[in-house]
């Protein structure tokens, strides 16, 4: 049997990604009220947690989702590894799959993901790169269905730049029947072939990508307003021109107005008050930040659960 991973958002399927997303619900609903998990489907196996750029809300969620489900996190900061002497992650992966029965890494490239992979005997999952962050779509995901019910034909607007956030936004979306609107200042739009990728599964789901270049536009009738940091890990030279490029595209209340009246608002974090996203929308009653940040703890423990073939909560 191939060994399962999740590179990008599109390793799901529509059906795949719903049951993952079943079993986060069955998950957060078994947890609330006991910070002790009543079962333990991956007792005795390890996962290692690889870290090439800093992280806050991936690592607390994977080590402690991790630990809920039974099974040993191995937390690397690869600086302190071999890794960060160069050594080839092909070899890495040789030899951790040897060790553990999966391998998530957060990184920067996607071909430095693909290469562990195609090393990899175990699932290596994609805890944030360059290219795409599924394991935070896919906890946007539960947190819409959680509020709206059934996603097809809603839509999420996206504003700002067309990083790895928007292409998630973009798959993802396109899997669970979304309409996804992203505006970006022009030169700063999502790759092309991303596009082009989620229509193709719109096709088939109902899904549909729009890219345009006011937020205004992008906002009307939404039902979701979604914003990510102008300037992403690795281009903090970029944040002064940026700031410029991207200031008349930050969600604030009159980027909002022009959305559905009971639109949600979110961000997948860490937030700049004052830049993408202004105080009185990220802390007003219509944003859901902080319950996106919780379900990332639920939908990764899914996720798992589903790669490993330890699907059921109960």
């Amino acid at each position: 049997m191939s060994v399962r991973h999740l590179l990008v958002d599109t390793d799901l399927s529509p059906a795949e990604q719903a049951e993952v997303l079943d079993l986060a619900d069955e998950l957060k609903a078994n947890r609330a009220g006991d910070r002790v998990a009543p079962h333990r489907p991956l007792d005795g196996r390890s996962i290692a947690v690889i870290f090439e750029k800093p992280s806050t809300r991936t690592r607390m969620s994977f080590e402690v989702g991790i630990a809920e489900l039974g099974a040993h996190p191995m937390v690397i900061d690869a600086r302190t590894t071999q890794l960060g002497r160069g050594e080839p992650l092909r070899d890495t992966a040789a030899v951790l799959s040897r060790y553990v029965d999966a391998i998530v890494l957060r990184t920067f490239g996607q071909d430095r993901l693909e290469e562990l992979a195609a090393g990899s005997d175990v699932p290596v999952i994609n805890a944030l790169t360059d290219f795409t962050h599924p394991c935070q779509a896919l906890a946007d995901i539960q947190t819409l269905r959680e509020i709206k019910g059934d996603l097809k034909g809603r839509t999420l607007a996206y504003i700002g730049d067309g990083n790895n956030m928007a292409h998630s936004l973009l798959l993802a979306g396109a899997t669970a029947g979304l309409r996804v609107h992203v505006a970006t200042p022009p030169g700063f739009e999502p790759l092309e072939q991303v596009v082009r990728h989620a229509n193709e599964i719109g096709a088939t789901t109902g899904g549909e990508a729009l890219v345009m270049h006011d937020p205004r536009e992008a906002a009307g009738d939404a039902d979701a307003v979604y914003t990510d940091v102008w300037a992403s890990m690795g281009q903090e030279a970029e944040e002064d021109s940026r700031s410029f490029v991207f200031k008349p595209f930050q969600v604030d209340a009159a980027v909002l107005a022009e959305a559905r009246q009971d639109a949600v608002v979110m961000h997948c974090l860490p937030a700049h008050r004052g830049e993408e996203i202004s105080g009185d929308v990220i802390d007003g009653p219509q944003s859901v930040v902080w319950q996106q940040a919780e379900n990332r703890l639920h939908a990764q423990k899914a996720l798992l659960m589903f790669l490993l073939g330890a699907r059921r909560a109960s």
